[in-house]
């Protein structure tokens, strides 16, 4: 399996894509996992930000987290489920791989988002992108997402 970007999953498949979106966009702030020097996982709150066709991850200068994808790259990003049990639309995991951009990449998305400085950016690349929600008060949905394959929905009564 080759990780791609955003825009791959939004070709690959656009409903889901359209909803782990608005999963994001529902609230500013959600959790980052990484893994720590010794291999232990670390969370943390962050920012996402989908923009031409890429999902980024910005961090303040010299964070535990930006050190630790600096290490390693693998991350897991949960959607905020909002408050309460409702949790419009379900619960959205990404995982992948995340890799520093500097130099004119990272000048330009300054120049667009205007973020506190200094600032580390990742660019993402998706191993996987995960769904679960209720259907009908009955089923627990799992649609799970992965590059080169179709999406996979499972129901569990």
């Amino acid at each position: 399996m080759t990780p791609v970007n955003w825009g791959a999953f939004v070709s690959a498949a656009p409903g889901p894509a359209r909803i782990a979106e608005e999963r994001f966009r529902a609230h500013r702030h959600h959790v980052l996992a990484t893994l720590r020097r010794d291999g232990s996982p670390r969370t943390s709150g962050l920012e996402a930000d989908f923009r031409g066709g890429e999902l980024w991850l910005g961090m303040m200068d010299g964070s535990l987290k930006a050190l630790d994808l600096r290490r390693d790259p693998r991350f897991a990003l949960q959607a905020n489920p909002g408050e309460g049990t409702g949790m419009g639309g379900g619960d959205v995991r990404i995982a992948g791989r995340a890799y520093e951009v500097e130099g004119e990449r990272k000048a330009r998305y300054a120049k667009e988002v205007e973020p506190p400085q200094p600032f580390h950016l990742f660019r993402t690349e998706l191993t996987e992108v995960v769904r679960t929600y209720v259907e009908d008060d009955r089923y627990l949905v799992v649609q799970v997402w992965t590059p080169g394959a179709p999406l996979r929905t499972i129901r569990r009564a």
